[in-house]
């Protein structure tokens, strides 16, 4: 999984080209949540597809899931967000 995207990560021609409003918009989300204290060191990976923002992976609270998908938000240009964020299981126990 990769935590953020790679806009010059190499296209093998299966796929069509992403838009480059979409890699705009997910470095740019990418961005924020790298800058943002609730979600910099959450494992968060960012795709964007037609102008939607799939935020996926996991994160270590629902503040942070929150948060994620706020910062998203406010990216201008962004149509929608699919917030698919997991939480990290809870550890139950003292090991």
């Amino acid at each position: 999984m990769m935590p953020w995207p790679y806009p010059e990560f190499p296209f093998t021609g299966d796929e069509p080209e992403p838009d480059s409003e979409d890699v705009r918009l997910a470095a740019l989300v990418a961005q924020r949540l790298s800058i943002d204290w609730t979600t910099r060191r959450q494992r968060i990976a960012v795709t964007v597809q037609n102008r939607v923002v799939i935020l996926s992976g996991t994160v270590a609270d629902r503040q942070a899931r929150q948060a994620a998908g706020d910062l998203a938000w406010d990216v201008p240009g962004v149509f929608d967000v699919c917030n698919a964020l997991g939480l990290y299981p809870v550890r139950r126990g003292g090991h």
